[in-house]
C-alpha cells in the first residue's frame, strides 16, 4: 500500500518523518476468533504508550490475539515449548500501522514454527521523534515485564528473539540489557541513527544485550546508525545506497525512507527465499569491493554469515567476535540476493598507465558488469562482480579495454592477459576458472567468451 501523501508534507517540519515506516493496512479477522489489529494514534496524544502485545500464531498468522493478562497468554494459542519472535517496529509519524508489519508476521511464521508476538507501541511512537526517543525506557519496562509472564510459563530466556526496526532496535537493546544479555538473539533492522550515534552502551543496542546479536545497516548517511552495534554488522550495498531507491529528493517520501527500509524487506526476503544473503568480513566496502576479502576464515574460520533464520547467523565459532563488519551486495528487486565471484587479469606485460577493463557476466537475458584497474608497472588487477545467478548458470562473459582519452586520434592499443574467476567464499584454487587461452584485447572493442563452469 503506498504511504499516505500527507508524509511527505511533514518533512519541512525537520525531524517529524525521521524513521517513519509505512502506513495503515486492514487485516480482515477471522471467523469465531477475536482479533485485535494495531492502533491509530491521534498525533496530539502519541506520548501516550498505550502498548499493546498481539500473539499471530502458524495456526492464524492473520489474527493477532491481544495478550493483556497471564490469563490470555495461558489461554490463546502460545506454545511455551516453541521460540518466540518479539516485533518491535520504530517511529511512527502519523501514528499508523507500519505497512510492512502483516507481510513481516506472515514470513516469520511461514519460516519456522514459532510464537510471534507484536510490540504496537504506535501511540508512544508517533508525532515528534524526539518524543517516541523518550519513551525507549518505558516501553523497555512495559516489554521486559511482558516477558517475565511469559518466564513464569516455562519458557527460556534463550528462546526469544527480539526483532527491532530502527528505534525498535534500540528499543530490543533496551530490554536485553534489563535481561543481562541473556536473551537468546536481537536482530537490528537498520537501527536508528539520530541520537544514537555518540549514545552509551546502555542506551543503544550493543552486542552485550544478547547471546547473539545481528545489525542490518542500508541507510547510515541518513536515518541509519553508522556504527558497529552486534557481533555481526552487515553493511548491505555498504551500508547507504540501496540499488532501486530513488537519488533525488524529487520523489519525495520514497526518496526519504527507501533506504532505511531496505533492511525490512530484505530480512522478509531471506526468510521467503532460499538463495543466499551471505556476507563477507573486510576492513571497508572499498576493500571488500576490491577483492581483498575473499573468505570468511577471519576471524569467523570460514563460517561466513547469511542474514535470515540461520542459528547465529551461520558463524559457528565461540566465543563469538564483536561489532564485525561484514559486507555484500544485492540487487535492486527482492529476492534481492547474488552469488559474489572474484573476477581477475594478468597482463603478459606491465604497463606505463592504469590499465581499465569492464568485465561482464551475462545469464539468459541477465548481465552483471564490474571494472576492474591493474595500477600501472603491475600485472594483476581484481574485483567483485555481483550476478544473479551461480557461476556455473553463466554462458559468456565479455571483457572491454577501455581506452585512453586521446581527443586527436583513436586509441589502437592491444593488451594480451589471462581472465581467470571464482565464486566466494574462496576458500582453495580449486575454485578457480581461467579462459584456456590468452585474451587479446584492442581499445573499445569487446570481446566475448564461452564460459563453461560444472554446476557442484
Amino acid at each position: 500500500m503506498p504511504p499516505d501523501p500527507w508524509e511527505g508534507c511533514f518533512w519541512s517540519w525537520g525531524l517529524l518523518l525521521w524513521l517513519s515506516v509505512g502506513s495503515t493496512g486492514d487485516v480482515p479477522p477471522t471467523p469465531q476468533t477475536k482479533c485485535t489489529d494495531f492502533q491509530n494514534a491521534n498525533l496530539l496524544r502519541g506520548t501516550n504508550l498505550k502498548v499493546q502485545f498481539l500473539l499471530f500464531t502458524p495456526s492464524d498468522p492473520r489474527c493477532g490475539q491481544l495478550m493483556e493478562e497471564s490469563s490470555d497468554i495461558r489461554n490463546s494459542g502460545f506454545n511455551a515449548t516453541l521460540g518466540t519472535k518479539l516485533v518491535i517496529h520504530g517511529f511512527r509519524a502519523l501514528g499508523t500501522k507500519p505497512s510492512w508489519i502483516d507481510k513481516f508476521i506472515g514470513a516469520l511464521l511461514q519460516a519456522a514454527d514459532v510464537n510471534v508476538i507484536a510490540v504496537d507501541w504506535v501511540y508512544g511512537s508517533t508525532g515528534v521523534y524526539f518524543s517516541a526517543v523518550e519513551n525507549v525506557v518505558k516501553l523497555g519496562l512495559e516489554i521486559s515485564r511482558f516477558l517475565s509472564k511469559l518466564l513464569v510459563l516455562g519458557v527460556s530466556e534463550s528462546s526469544i528473539h527480539i526483532i527491532g526496526v530502527s528505534l525498535g532496535a534500540h528499543v530490543g537493546g533496551m530490554v536485553g540489557h534489563f535481561y543481562k544479555g541473556q536473551l537468546g538473539q536481537i536482530t537490528g533492522l537498520d537501527p536508528a541513527g539520530p541520537e544514537y550515534t555518540r549514545a552509551s552502551l546502555e542506551e543503544r543496542l550493543d552486542p552485550g544485550d544478547a547471546l547473539f546479536v545481528e545489525a542490518i545497516h542500508t541507510d547510515t548517511d541518513n536515518l541509519g546508525i553508522r556504527i558497529p552495534v552486534g557481533h555481526v554488522d552487515y553493511f548491505v550495498n555498504g551500508g547507504q545506497d540501496q540499488p532501486g531507491c530513488p537519488t533525488s529528493i524529487s520523489a519525495g517520501y520514497s526518496y526519504l525512507i527507501c533506504d532505511h527500509m531496505r533492511a525490512v524487506h530484505l530480512y522478509i526476503s531471506a526468510l521467503e527465499n532460499s538463495c543466499p544473503l551471505m556476507a563477507f568480513p573486510c576492513t571497508s566496502y572499498k576493500v571488500f569491493l576490491a577483492g581483498h576479502c575473499l573468505d570468511c576464515f577471519n576471524p569467523f574460520l570460514l563460517s561466513c554469515p547469511r542474514i535470515g533464520l540461520v542459528e547465529q547467523g551461520g558463524v559457528k565459532i565461540e566465543p563469538l567476535p564483536k561489532e564485525v563488519s561484514v559486507y555484500l551486495l544485492t540487487t535492486s528487486t527482492a529476492p534481492y540476493c547474488v552469488h559474489h565471484s572474484l573476477v581477475e587479469f594478468y597482463l603478459q606485460e606491465p604497463r606505463n598507465k592504469d590499465t581499465c577493463i569492464t568485465v561482464t557476466f551475462l545469464s539468459s537475458s541477465v548481465t552483471s558488469s564490474v571494472k576492474i584497474t591493474i595500477p600501472r608497472q603491475q600485472r594483476h588487477g581484481k574485483g567483485i562482480i555481483a550476478h544473479p545467478s551461480p557461476q556455473c548458470q553463466i554462458n559468456q562473459v565479455k571483457l572491454k579495454f577501455q581506452p585512453s582519452h586521446r581527443v586527436w586520434k583513436k586509441d589502437r592499443t592491444v593488451i594480451i592477459g589471462k581472465f581467470c574467476t571464482a565464486p566466494l567464499p574462496i576458500n582453495d584454487n580449486k575454485k578457480t576458472v581461467c579462459l584456456p587461452e590468452p585474451v587479446n584485447l584492442q581499445a573499445s572493442e569487446t570481446v566475448s567468451h564461452d564460459l563453461k563452469i560444472t554446476c557442484i
